[in-house]
C-alpha cells in the first residue's frame, strides 16, 4: 500500500516552475489578446473598460459577435486572486464570438487589497452589469482562481440576483480551486489572508449548489496533482447534492495551455461550454 501525504504545499500549487517552458506565460498571452481587442475595436465590436463598480479595477471588456448575440459568456481570469487582469485574455473570446455569443471579461481587485469574499461580490457585480447589456442566456467560465469565482456564483447563498441566476445555463470551472482550505498552508496565504471562516464561506466544495445548476469541471491531464484532485472534488460532491455535473481531464494539456480551446470555435472545450 502506498500512502500519499503532501508535505510541500507551495510546490503542490506551483504551476510555472513545474511546466517545461512555463516562464513563457503570462507574457505569451499579451500579444494575441491585444491583437484581438484592436481588431474588434476597429470593427465596432469592442466596448472596453466598462465600469461595474467604484473600484479602480472594477472594469470589464465586452466583445460582441456579428449580429444579435445569442447570449452572453463571462470569462473570469485566474492568478491565485493575486495577479493579472482582463487584458491578457481577449483572444479567448474567439470561440464564443464565432458561435454568436457576446463575451464579457472583467478585471477585479486583487489580494491583499481585498479578501476573496470581496472578489466574489465584485464578480457578481460584473456579471450583473454585463447581463444588463446583453439579453439572453448566460454561460460562465473561469480559470484557476476564476474557477472558484464562477462556481461560487451558483453556490448557496449566491451573490447574484434571482433574475440573473435564472438565466445561467452552464458553469464551467477550468482547472478550478474549489476548496480553499489547502491554500491556507501555502506561503501565498500571507497575502490572501484565507482563514477557516472564509474558507468555509467561499469554497464551492463546502457549499450546496443552487437548484438546477449544471456544472462542468475541466482540467489538463498534465496539471499538478492538486488541480486534478480539486477538479474531481467539486463535481463529485455536487453530484450528490443534485447538480448536473461533468468531469473532463483533457489529454496533453497543462495549467496554462488548457485555456487555448476557448480560442478555437471547433474545440471540445468551447463546444462543451455552449452545448444545450
Amino acid at each position: 500500500m502506498l500512502g500519499y501525504r503532501i508535505t510541500d504545499w507551495d510546490d503542490a500549487y506551483e504551476n510555472g516552475g513545474n511546466i517545461p517552458g512555463g516562464t513563457r506565460w503570462p507574457a505569451a498571452w499579451v500579444e494575441p489578446a491585444q491583437q484581438m481587442r484592436t481588431a474588434l475595436a476597429a470593427d465596432g465590436r469592442a466596448r472596453l473598460d466598462l465600469a461595474y463598480g467604484a473600484g479602480e479595477r472594477n472594469r470589464l471588456d465586452l466583445f460582441l459577435p456579428e449580429g444579435t448575440p445569442r447570449g452572453l459568456v463571462v470569462y473570469v481570469h485566474g492568478g491565485f486572486w493575486l495577479r493579472l487582469d482582463k487584458s491578457f485574455w481577449s483572444h479567448l473570446a474567439t470561440g464564443a464570438l464565432a458561435h454568436g455569443y457576446a463575451v464579457a471579461v472583467p478585471s477585479y481587485t486583487l489580494c491583499p487589497a481585498i479578501r476573496i469574499g470581496g472578489i466574489v461580490r465584485e464578480i457578481a457585480a460584473a456579471i450583473e452589469t454585463a447581463a444588463g447589456l446583453v439579453a439572453g442566456e448566460l454561460r460562465l467560465i473561469g480559470h484557476s482562481a476564476g474557477g472558484q469565482l464562477v462556481s461560487r456564483m451558483v453556490s448557496q447563498p449566491s451573490p447574484l440576483s434571482a433574475e440573473t441566476l435564472a438565466r445561467i445555463r452552464h458553469v464551467l470551472s477550468l482547472s478550478g480551486l474549489h476548496d480553499l482550505r489547502p491554500l491556507m498552508h501555502t506561503a501565498m496565504n500571507e497575502r490572501l489572508h484565507i482563514d477557516e471562516a472564509e474558507a468555509i464561506a467561499e469554497s464551492p466544495a463546502l457549499l450546496r449548489p443552487v437548484e438546477g445548476t449544471r456544472l462542468t469541471c475541466w482540467v489538463g491531464a498534465m496539471e499538478r496533482a492538486e488541480f486534478l484532485r480539486q477538479n474531481a472534488l467539486l463535481a463529485n460532491i455536487w453530484t450528490g447534492l443534485g447538480a448536473t455535473t461533468t468531469t473532463v481531464v483533457e489529454p496533453n494539456r497543462h495549467h496554462f495551455d488548457i485555456v487555448d480551446g476557448l480560442a478555437d470555435p471547433e474545440h471540445p472545450l468551447i463546444r462543451t461550454l455552449l452545448s444545450p
